[in-house]
């Protein structure tokens, strides 16, 4: 299984019980937050297969100015922009099952069509465990 972004929002898996689920839920916070963290690497560094490797195949994206668009237009509108700065803060996640839900704030820096672009925001993601695409279950830590 992968974890893919699929709107803004995150995922994670949670199947022990006690202090056992708490564990696996901390590792699996820790997780989502790394794929996260990506998401905003992949922003700073202007990195469109990163930002590809972390789309679901049926990601929707809701935007600031409430438009709604699929992946392709997620990477087209990727190639037209060139971030000098993106952070996030404030990051927290919460697992449930197979999926995770991660706010925080965000600050970008950025040229899109050539225009520059102030961004700051408050935003949610949306992560799920998805399986593989031969159906197999790789251990809970493989991420991609």
């Amino acid at each position: 299984m992968k974890y893919e972004r699929i709107s803004a929002g995150l995922g994670l898996l949670a199947r022990a019980s006690g202090s056992q689920a708490q564990q696996t839920n901390g590792e699996a916070e820790k997780a989502f937050a790394a794929l996260e963290n990506q998401w905003f690497e992949a922003n700073r560094t202007n990195s469109l297969e990163l930002v590809e490797s972390l789309l679901a195949e049926r990601y929707v994206g809701t935007g600031m100015d409430g438009s709604v668009e699929d992946g392709a237009q997620t990477l087209s509108d990727a190639r037209e922009r060139k971030y000098t700065s993106a952070e996030v803060d404030d990051l927290k996640v919460a697992v449930f099952g197979d999926t995770a839900i991660a706010t925080g704030k965000y600050r970008g820096k950025r040229t899109d069509a050539g225009r520059p672009f102030a961004e700051h925001a408050r935003g949610t993601d949306t992560w799920v465990k998805m399986p593989t695409a031969n159906g197999s279950v790789p251990p809970a830590s493989t991420l991609r």
